[in-house]
């Protein structure tokens, strides 16, 4: 993590200087038609902060795009699971 980047970020997004997709054209992991899930799918394959990605998007219920590898389909599915075994609030 470079000393300029450090300073911007809070702590709670600094996982996001570590992801595949830093520098990467934004519009790869929102496919406009829900063709392309897959490309970004392949970047966030081996990412370090996968994990951590998914969250935030699960969490802050970001409704478009591919977060974590997670298209926005899956990403619904995970939270009804949530919510039927009581982890997330209805």
């Amino acid at each position: 993590m470079d000393e300029i980047s450090s300073h911007r970020i809070p702590d709670e997004y600094a996982w996001m200087l570590r992801a595949h997709c830093r520098g990467a054209d934004t519009r790869e992991f929102f496919p406009s038609n829900g063709l392309g899930v897959e490309a970004a799918q392949r970047i966030c394959r081996g990412c370090p902060v996968r994990d951590e990605c998914r969250e935030y998007a699960l969490v802050n219920r970001i409704e478009q795009g591919v977060w974590g590898g997670a298209s926005e389909r899956e990403r619904r599915r995970i939270l009804r699971r949530r919510r039927k075994a009581g982890a997330v609030p209805g």
